[in-house]
């Protein structure tokens, strides 16, 4: 083999090399993840305010595929009257039995996100929400903002209490039959 033979071998292998790492920095995934997120859930009914917001909400969520995940702890829900939060977790949640509230699903519109330009996408969610120990598929409507490589997601929904096991006496008179959920994730 003489000399030009091997240079263009080498040169044809760096150029493979390099298109080698080119092709996996493209498809590359980066995962987004808090564990300081916020989940403010309202179920005021016609007497008593009953609202409560929980700011240790573990997040991660996969930009390439959409996978996301939330969990949250039933008793890291704080509110204005501690009687309240010790109903809430007693008598309602169970949170001794049922001390976790998780999704697990993806963002259906992924690949409308550009990760590299600033703004603020619209996103669709689907997956099973689990709520004192009942699985529920659901899906919702959110906002995926993005500011300088910084992701934040945010969104509104709402659940119906007996839909997840949840009884007690003043549901649909002091408490709402159905709560209103907010959750804001800055990753």
């Amino acid at each position: 083999m003489n000399l030009r033979s091997k240079l263009t071998s080498v040169f044809s292998l760096m150029v493979l090399i390099l298109l080698i790492g080119m092709t996996q920095t493209a498809y590359a995934q980066k995962v987004f993840s808090t564990k300081s997120g916020q989940i403010y859930f309202n179920a005021t009914g016609a007497l008593v305010k009953i609202a409560a917001v929980n700011n240790q909400v573990d997040s991660k969520f996969v930009d390439a595929t959409g996978q996301i995940i939330f969990g949250v702890l039933i008793k890291g829900f704080k509110f204005e009257n501690q009687l309240m939060e010790d109903h809430f977790n007693e008598n309602y949640m169970e949170s001794t039995q049922f001390p976790k509230a998780d999704f697990k699903g993806y963002i259906t519109n992924i690949k409308e996100i550009n990760f590299s330009k600033d703004g603020a996408y619209p996103i669709q969610v689907d997956g099973v929400l689990t709520i004192h120990g009942v699985s529920q598929k659901t899906s919702t409507k959110g906002t995926l903002t993005l500011a300088q490589g910084k992701a934040t997601i945010a969104g509104d929904f709402s659940v119906k209490v007996k839909d997840y096991g949840i009884t007690g006496l003043y549901i649909g008179e002091k408490i709402a039959s159905e709560a209103t959920i907010k959750l804001n994730c800055k990753y």
